[in-house]
C-alpha cells in the first residue's frame, strides 16, 4: 500500500451533527452501488462520483482537498423463499448495510495521484471508520420517516379534570351521544365519552369527541380501548391538533375511577393503524382485466423512491419536469454543476441534479431486485432515485415541510414555486413559473351608483369549487354525487357575487356586485380543484367525478373584456382613506370555533363576500400556503416603517428577480420588508407601477385567441383526506415505437404503461393544462 503526506494533515472524524454523503453523488444520482463506486471526501465529507462525470474529482479541483474514501457496495443475493419481516413499530427495522451488501473501501489522494493509500498511517483509520460508521444523509432522512416522536404539551402538563371526585365511575360503555362501543375518547376534562373520528379506523367514528371538544372548548381526549397496564394511550390534544403524552395518565384516569393497572387493551392505537396503513397502502397498478401494468424505461420514464410519505413531493416533480419551461431550465447534460461550496444544500444544483436523473434515463432500468408478476412471470421494475437532498432542501425551516408525515401535494407545489421564484437564475434562463402566471381582473359594481372599479390580481394557479350534489340514484347503496363538468366549475368560478362593502363614491352600504375573469392566461395552467365539505366539523375529502374531456379545454370565453365605454370609475383610493374590514360576527365565531386563527377568518370572509361559511371554509384550504395568510386584512393607505436605504439589498434583490426598483420599494413598504412578501405582492399588483418606469416583469400571460388547452399530466389522491393517503401522477406522454402520446403512471419508483385515466381524470386533485 502506498503513503500519502496528505494523511498527516487536519482531517477528523465527521461529528454527530455533520452529514456525511457516502451513498449517492451530491450533484448526480451515482452512488455506491456503481462499478467504480463513490468517493467520499475525507475533508467536508461530499459525495462525488467516480464514473465517467468525475464529479469526485471536480470537487477537489474546486476545493483543494485531495483525499477521498472510494467506496463500492455490492447487493448481495436475496433469498426470495424467506418471509418478509413483520415492523411492529414505527421505526426503521433493525437491518444493518452488512446484511444487504457487500462493500470494499480504499483511500485515494487526488494530488499525489496514489489510489490504494495505507489507511492505518495517521488519523486515517479513525477517520475512515467515522466516515463508515456515521448516519449517513439519506439514512437519517429515513428514519424520520417512521419514527415518531410524541411528547407532552402544556394542556397535557396542565390538566386539572373537573367534575365527579376520583373514585366516583362513569359509564365507559360507549358513546354518550349514539351507540358505537369502539373508538371511543374519554375526555380528561369533564369525563365526557364519545367516538373518534372514522378516518382514524378502529370501529369507525362520527366525531362526537371532536364535536365536544369544539363545543366546550376542552381539549385532552384518551382513547379508552388503547390504554395498557404499563401507562401507555393514545392520548389526544384538540388544541394542538396532534397526538401528545400525558405524564400523569395515571392520575387522571382514576380521577374518573379507572384503575390503569387494570385496563388491557382492545384496540388498535393510531401509531399502529398508522403503520398497518404504511404498510398496505397500494395504488392501483393493474388494467381492467386485473393484468399488472406493463412498466417502460428510458428517458423521460424515471421514477423517484418513497422515502416515507414522500409522495407528494414526487408526483409533483414528475409533472414538472415534462414541461420544456422546466426542461430548457434545468436539464443541462453535458455542463458542469454550478460553482457551489455546499452543492447539497443548492436549489440550483439539486433541480438540476432531478432533471439530470429523471429526463436522461440513465438510471431508468430494471433492476432484479424490484419485481413483481406480469402475466404470470416476475418482472423487474426500476429502484428509482432517491430524492433525499433535494426534500430536505426545500422542506428547510417550513413546519410541515420539514417533517416525514404526508403533504398536501398542491401546497407542496405553491411552496416550490416560491423558493424557485426566490431563487437566482442565470443569464440567458428564465423563471420557468412565468409560463404559470397570468393576470385575474376583478370587476367591482356598486349596486346602487352603478360606478365601477377594476383591479388586476397576478397569479399562477386558480382553485376551482366542485359543487357536491348528491346522487339520486336509489340502486347506489352507498353516498355518492353526481358528475360535474370542469366547465361548469369554471362558471363558479367566475360567476359574479355579492359582497358586502361601502362605496366610497355613494356612502351606500348596499353592497358590490364582484366578478373575476381573466385578463391573460398562461402557457402552462394549473387547476385545483377542491371536493371538501365539514363533516361533523372535520374538514373531508368527497369523491366528487369532475368530467374532463380529452378534446381541447377553451377558456375564450373567460377572457374579461375589461373597461366598457360608458361605464364610470370610482373615484381612486387615497392614503389617508380606511378601509378596514368588519367581519360578519356570526360566521367569524364559526369558523373561529373550527380552530382557524382569526386573521385568517376575517381574510377568508373578506375574499368570498363577508357571510358564506362554507366559500370562506374552502377560501381558507386553498390558501393555506399564501404568503400573508397570518397578515391583517390589509389597508391601502398605510406606511410602512421601512425606508429606502434599510431596503437597499432587498430593493436589489427583488431586482435580480424582474421587479423594476420603484415597484420594489412599493412592494416592500406594503409588507413591511419581507423580501418572500414583497415578491408576491409586487406579482399581484401589475398595475401598481408608475407610468414612467420601466419595468423589467412584464404583465404575465396573454390575451390571444383563440385561448385552447389540452390536458398534459393529473396528480391523482387516494385517501380520506390530503395529508393522508397516496399520491401518483399521470403523464401524457410520447413513447417509443409509438405515434400518438400514451398515458404513463408514475407511482413513485414504479412507471407504467398502459393505464386506464379516464377514472382517474374525474377524481384528479391537480390538473396540469397546457396552451395549444
Amino acid at each position: 500500500m502506498a503513503r500519502c503526506v496528505h494523511t498527516i494533515a487536519d482531517i477528523s472524524p465527521p461529528q454527530t451533527s455533520q452529514a456525511v454523503y457516502r451513498e449517492d453523488c451530491t450533484q448526480c444520482f451515482d452512488s455506491a452501488d456503481d462499478p467504480l463506486g463513490l468517493n467520499v471526501c475525507l475533508s467536508c465529507f461530499n459525495g462525488g462520483c467516480a464514473g465517467e462525470r468525475n464529479h469526485a474529482y471536480l470537487h477537489y479541483q474546486r476545493t483543494g482537498h485531495p483525499l477521498v474514501l472510494n467506496i463500492k457496495r455490492t447487493r448481495k443475493k436475496i433469498q426470495r423463499d424467506e418471509p418478509p419481516q413483520k415492523i411492529s413499530k414505527l421505526a426503521i427495522a433493525a437491518e444493518t448495510e452488512e446484511d444487504r451488501f457487500d462493500t470494499t473501501t480504499k483511500v485515494i489522494c487526488y494530488e499525489c495521484h496514489e489510489d490504494d493509500i495505507d489507511k492505518s498511517v495517521g488519523k486515517l483509520s479513525s477517520v475512515v471508520d467515522g466516515v463508515m460508521k456515521a448516519l449517513t444523509f439519506s439514512k437519517r432522512e429515513e428514519v424520520k420517516a417512521w419514527e415518531q416522536e410524541f411528547i407532552p404539551c402544556e394542556h397535557t402538563l396542565c390538566l386539572t379534570p373537573q367534575g365527579p371526585r376520583e373514585g366516583q365511575s362513569i359509564d365507559l360503555r360507549g358513546c354518550s351521544m349514539c351507540d358505537l362501543k369502539e373508538n371511543i375518547w374519554l375526555c380528561l376534562e369533564c369525563g365526557n365519552v364519545g367516538c373518534g373520528r372514522s378516518q382514524f379506523g378502529g370501529g369507525g367514528g362520527k366525531s362526537h369527541a371532536l364535536a365536544h371538544a369544539s363545543h366546550s372548548s376542552h381539549g385532552v381526549a384518551v382513547k379508552l380501548g388503547s390504554i395498557t397496564s404499563d401507562g401507555s394511550a393514545d392520548i389526544y390534544c384538540y388544541k394542538c391538533n396532534e397526538e401528545r403524552t400525558d405524564p400523569d395518565l395515571a392520575i387522571h384516569l382514576a380521577h374518573w375511577g379507572i384503575n390503569i393497572s387494570e385496563r388491557r387493551k382492545t384496540e388498535k392505537s393510531l401509531m399502529e393503524m398508522q403503520i398497518e396503513h404504511n404498510l398496505n397502502w397500494e395504488f392501483n397498478m393493474a388494467s381492467s382485466d386485473g393484468q399488472e401494468l406493463d412498466p417502460i424505461f428510458g428517458p423521460g420514464f424515471t421514477g423517484l423512491k418513497n422515502l416515507g410519505n414522500s409522495c407528494y413531493l414526487s408526483s409533483i416533480i414528475q409533472c414538472l419536469l415534462l414541461l420544456p419551461e422546466f426542461q430548457h431550465r434545468y436539464y443541462h447534460p453535458g455542463q458542469e454543476p454550478p460553482l457551489t461550496q455546499l452543492p447539497a444544500e443548492d436549489l440550483e444544483t439539486q433541480m438540476r441534479k432531478l432533471a439530470d436523473g429523471i429526463i436522461s434515463g440513465r438510471y431508468s432500468r430494471p433492476d432484479p431486485d424490484v419485481v413483481s408478476v406480469l402475466n404470470s412471470q416476475e418482472v423487474a421494475h426500476q429502484r428509482g432515485l432517491p430524492p433525499a437532498m433535494f426534500k430536505h432542501l426545500v422542506g428547510r425551516g417550513h413546519q410541515e415541510f420539514s417533517t416525514m408525515r404526508q403533504q398536501d401535494a398542491f401546497e407542496f407545489l405553491l411552496h416550490l414555486f416560491k423558493l424557485i421564484n426566490l431563487s437566482k437564475h442565470p443569464e440567458g434562463l428564465s423563471d420557468p413559473v412565468m409560463s404559470f402566471r397570468f393576470v385575474i381582473e376583478q370587476r367591482l359594481q356598486c349596486i346602487s351608483c352603478k360606478r365601477v372599479r377594476y383591479k388586476v390580481d397576478e397569479q399562477d394557479n386558480i382553485s376551482i369549487p366542485v359543487p357536491a350534489r348528491k346522487s339520486h340514484d336509489e340502486a347506489e347503496k352507498d353516498s355518492t354525487f353526481e358528475t360535474v363538468t370542469l366547465q361548469e366549475c369554471l362558471d363558479i368560478f367566475t360567476a359574479e357575487e355579492i359582497v358586502e362593502l361601502s362605496c366610497p363614491g355613494c356612502g351606500s352600504r348596499d353592497g358590490f356586485r364582484k366578478r373575476c375573469l381573466f385578463k391573460t392566461l398562461p402557457q402552462e395552467l394549473i387547476v385545483n380543484a377542491r371536493r371538501f365539505e365539514l363533516v361533523n366539523w372535520v374538514p373531508t375529502k368527497l369523491n366528487i367525478p369532475v368530467e374532463v374531456g380529452d378534446s381541447p379545454l377553451d377558456l375564450s370565453a373567460y377572457l374579461s373584456r375589461g373597461h366598457q365605454e360608458g361605464e364610470e370609475l370610482l373615484p381612486e383610493e387615497t392614503d389617508s382613506e380606511d378601509h378596514s374590514f368588519c367581519a360578519n360576527e356570526e360566521a367569524l365565531e364559526q369558523l373561529l370555533s373550527m380552530g382557524f386563527p382569526r386573521v385568517r377568518c376575517e381574510r377568508a370572509l373578506c375574499a368570498t363576500g363577508n357571510s358564506d361559511l362554507e366559500n370562506a371554509m374552502n377560501w381558507l384550504f386553498a390558501h393555506m400556503d399564501d404568503p400573508d395568510i397570518d397578515n391583517p386584512v390589509s389597508i391601502p393607505g398605510r406606511r410602512s416603517k421601512y425606508t429606502n436605504e434599510e431596503n437597499s439589498t432587498k430593493v436589489l434583490q427583488l431586482s435580480e428577480m424582474g421587479i423594476e426598483s420603484g415597484l420594489a420599494l412599493k412592494a416592500l413598504a406594503a409588507t413591511d420588508g419581507d423580501v418572500n412578501r414583497a415578491l408576491d405582492w409586487a406579482f399581484n399588483h401589475p398595475e401598481d407601477v408608475s407610468d414612467n418606469a420601466t419595468r423589467n416583469h412584464s404583465i404575465a400571460g396573454t390575451d390571444t385567441l383563440p385561448a385552447k388547452y389540452q390536458l398534459q399530466s393529473i396528480v391523482c389522491h387516494k385517501g380520506a383526506s390530503v395529508h393522508a393517503g397516496h399520491y401518483v401522477a399521470f403523464a401524457l406522454k410520447k413513447v417509443p415505437g409509438q405515434s400518438n402520446p400514451s398515458w404513463i403512471l408514475f407511482n413513485d419508483e414504479k412507471v407504467v404503461r398502459g393505464a386506464d385515466v379516464k377514472e382517474m381524470k374525474q377524481f384528479a386533485y391537480i390538473y396540469f393544462f397546457t396552451r395549444i
